[in-house]
């Protein structure tokens, strides 16, 4: 067998973290020792979000990334970042490219990690999937949905990333269109 090529030895960092964000999600299993999963944090798991959505800002979109975590392993069971524009696709927002990653799993085990604040698609898609707790890493540049998940029996935590708050704070000046088109759609660029 051979060995995985971060275990408990490997130093946590931002190479690493940056590495996970982009390996595919089934290679992880072979990639990370059980010994490696236990050591991240919550904090780890929303830098991977945010370097998710360092990803899709890079490749010319919305810098919205995601991460879902076995509550009990550790182990990440889907990540993903928004393709608004990459794909021209609508609704792909790095929640729901996360959960769509993670396929059909049992979510009520599971924390989601997302580097913004949900959307009201993806927050619905959150409490209808039966998500036991959502960490969120930015509700300085978008908030709103917080409070409904909660109602929805959700544990909300807020753990903001600095770099992704930073990253779509510069976004939102550099593309306002883009930004608007995410949250309302084509027919919003064409309002008064």
């Amino acid at each position: 067998m051979i060995p995985a090529l971060f275990n408990r030895d490997t130093e946590v960092s931002d190479t690493t973290l940056n590495v996970i964000a982009h390996m595919p999600t089934l290679s992880l299993s072979t990639l990370l020792s059980k010994d490696f999963n236990q050591k991240l944090t919550d904090k780890d798991y929303m830098r991977i979000a945010a370097l998710l959505a360092k990803k899709s800002y890079d490749e010319g979109g919305c810098p919205i990334g995601a991460v879902i975590v076995n509550d009990k392993t550790k182990q990440i069971v889907g990540k993903g970042h928004n393709t608004l524009v990459q794909e021209s696709h609508p609704y792909n927002h790095g929640e729901t490219s996360a959960i769509r990653d993670a396929g059909r799993v049992d979510f009520s085990h599971t924390t989601l990690y997302t580097s913004l604040s949900p959307c009201d698609v993806c927050a619905t898609l959150l409490y209808m999937r039966g998500f036991h707790r959502v960490v969120v890493g930015d509700i300085t540049n978008a908030s709103g949905n917080e409070d409904l998940l909660r109602e929805k029996g959700l544990v909300v935590d807020i753990l903001e990333d600095d770099m992704g708050v930073n990253q779509y704070a510069q976004y939102r000046k550099e593309k306002p269109d883009q930004d608007l088109e995410d949250w309302q759609g084509v027919a919003a660029l064409s309002k008064p």
